[in-house]
């Protein structure tokens, strides 16, 4: 019971801090491009693991190196500039309220590639789910369905953390948390470094009024909604099930959907019923699962 509870305290402290990822990403594209905004995230990240890094290398075994480098690329490199790219276009509430779609994948990659057995709600769950990333996605329903082509950014995105959270749950169960998030950091950390000194961000952080600020936000979202949520969504994950980590997905769109009405972005009827569609779909999803290894 004490473990159980222990899991959902640190899953609704992980949906805050990730649900207030996405404001933090909007302030720092206010100055930087998405590309400066991502690689920052990550190299920030970096350094802030570095003190685990030691320890990393000397714990670490041949059979965990490509597991890790599909951690590395696939849960933390390229959905940065993903999620990055997207909110140029789209208000943060929405972005977070994708990120419940998580679950979906998590549990059709299990299905396919993780010897995962579903349910009927399971899979009654992923359809529900699947139309509401429809009526997300249709900028104006009463116009005619019309695409916004950024969502399928964040599709893909949440498509390459499901891949992340299977590979980590099946392959990586015998590192602790923070070596796996330190040694994912190595792989990116130094390339990510070397592309940021060839950007445009040293100039604009000295010469925009809001640079500094703008780079505050951003340390926020490395330190806090990578590096160490990583740790402590790495150390959830290794004492309970992918689908049940992949929940967190229940809570991050009350908390982006709250930040972005605080912020006055315009929230409409699409927005709410394609959010509780995808919650319900998360709920079928989550019922009775088996996928526990």
């Amino acid at each position: 019971m004490a473990g159980s509870l222990r899991n959902y305290l640190t899953l609704v402290f992980l949906s805050l801090i990730w649900g207030s990822s996405f404001i933090l990403m909007k302030r720092g594209l206010e100055v930087f491009d998405f590309i400066e905004v991502a690689t920052l995230r990550i190299v920030i990240a970096f350094f802030s693991l570095t003190p685990f890094i030691f320890n990393a290398i000397r714990v670490v075994k041949r059979q965990h190196y490509f597991p890790i480098a599909i951690s590395a690329f696939l849960g933390n490199g390229i959905p940065a500039f993903l999620f990055a790219k997207a909110q140029t276009e789209l208000d943060s509430a929405l972005v977070g309220t994708l990120n419940a779609i998580v679950p979906f994948f998590t549990l059709i990659l299990g299905i396919y590639f993780f010897s995962a057995r579903p349910s009927k709600a399971n899979i009654l769950g992923i359809f529900i789910g699947l139309l509401g990333i429809v009526i997300l996605s249709s900028s104006a329903l009463n116009e005619g369905i019309v695409i916004n082509g950024y969502i399928f950014l964040v599709v893909l995105a949440t498509i390459f953390y499901a891949i992340s959270i299977n590979v980590i749950k099946k392959y990586l169960q015998d590192l602790d948390a923070s070596s796996i998030a330190a040694l994912a950091f190595l792989l990116i950390g130094p390339i990510a470094t070397c592309y940021l000194l060839n950007t445009s961000f040293l100039y604009q952080l000295q010469n925009h009024p809001d640079g500094y600020k703008a780079l505050g936000y951003i340390a926020l979202l490395a330190v806090l909604g990578t590096s160490m949520a990583a740790i402590i969504f790495n150390r959830l994950l290794s004492r309970s099930s992918a689908i049940f980590v992949s929940s967190i997905t229940y809570l991050i769109p009350v908390i982006a959907i709250f930040w972005g009405i605080f912020d006055g972005e315009i929230i409409t009827s699409y927005h709410i019923s394609g959010c509780i569609i995808i919650l319900s779909g998360v709920y079928l999803v989550n019922k009775k699962n088996q996928l526990n290894s």
